[in-house]
């Protein structure tokens, strides 16, 4: 298991909205190619069947102990080159995996449940990555919009990041927990980078919310949390992981076993906040004075399946799928040493 996290301060959402924070900027994401690019090099070496390897992340913070990891040395010293592609989302990421653009990737654990109940896929979990902590994943709306409760939000209109994704389980999750009817609510897609302009200009009546745009709501558009989703039934509900396809964890178990020790490595590093804080305005594009603040994830790099079991629970209590996911199936075992 991963060490636990070094406890940081509670940031208080209101005073940020009051203009705490020094100023920053947050730069947009850059995408990716879908199914059909080619292939990383083949060949191995002594340690590993497959050497390089091209893995598939987004520009989020959890991503953090995969670049610690490249930037440290630990995958050269397990016998591997790893090569980030950041994609545009989590979806993108799985189907170029599933293509074989990528040979590890990223995704939201939605996506990656949903392709293996479905057939589309048969999908190996190499790596846990994070899972939800309180103040991280937030519904917020705009000061003057009037909702402040849970209850308010029936009926209105709440921006998620997509339809069918976790955000939207959570917060379907979060009102039935508060006993309060989504039926009647209007979802309005929309990127998490164009969040805090939305409640700024009032284009929404809440939205899902996760850092950094989270702190970024509060700070420049002056929102206001309404549900914390990440507590009660849904703390430390897992957010992501790395998966591959079974053929290619098949074919390559050296290599796949390099990739979990070198993430245990990173992982454990990563518990220092120090050790990752200035890798945020690299490859998430968050300034430096916003990564000095913003609440992190917790970091995983062993796949637990009870814990796991939750999501895909989750999604067929609320209709994402059909059927249960053997999640122990999927879960390639971490090597003993």
């Amino acid at each position: 298991m991963s060490p636990a996290p070094r406890a940081v301060p509670r940031r208080n959402l209101l005073k940020l909205a009051g203009g705490v924070v020094t100023a920053g900027t947050l730069m947009g994401t850059s995408g990716c190619g879908l199914l059909g690019g080619s292939q990383a090099e083949q060949s191995g070496n002594a340690q590993v069947e497959k050497a390089t390897l091209r893995v598939g992340a987004l520009p989020i913070s959890e991503i953090a102990p995969l670049h610690l990891a490249v930037q440290d040395g630990h995958f050269q010293r397990e016998g591997l080159t790893v090569e980030i592609l950041t994609a545009s989302d989590g979806a993108t990421a799985l189907n170029s995996a599933i293509g074989g653009d990528y040979d590890i990737t990223f995704s939201s654990y939605v996506p990656i449940f949903k392709a293996q109940a479905s057939g589309v896929a048969h999908l190996k979990i190499v790596a846990d990555c994070a899972s939800s902590t309180p103040n991280t994943c937030m519904i917020m709306a705009p000061r003057n919009s009037g909702v402040r409760t849970p209850q308010h939000l029936a009926g209105k209109k709440i921006a998620i990041s997509g339809s069918g994704t976790i955000s939207e389980l959570m917060v379907k999750a979060a009102m039935r927990a508060n006993e309060v009817a989504f039926s009647g609510v209007e979802w309005v897609p929309l990127g998490f980078i164009n969040m805090p302009n939305a409640l700024k200009q009032n284009q929404v009546d809440a939205a899902f919310v996760v850092e950094p745009f989270l702190t970024l709501a509060a700070r420049d558009a002056g929102a206001i949390p309404v549900v914390d989703t990440a507590t009660g039934p849904l703390e430390d509900l897992p957010l992501g992981g790395y998966v591959c396809n079974a053929r290619f964890a098949e074919e390559n178990p050296h290599t796949v076993a390099a990739f979990q020790r070198a993430m245990d490595t990173a992982v454990a590093e990563a518990q220092d906040r120090s050790k990752i804080e200035p890798l945020l305005p690299q490859f998430a594009k968050i300034d430096k004075d916003i990564a000095a603040i913003i609440t992190l994830l917790k970091m995983n790099s062993r796949a637990d399946a009870t814990r796991l079991q939750r999501v895909p629970r989750l999604m067929r209590e609320f209709g994402y799928i059909d059927k249960d996911v053997n999640v122990a199936s999927m879960i390639i075992a971490p090597p003993q040493n």
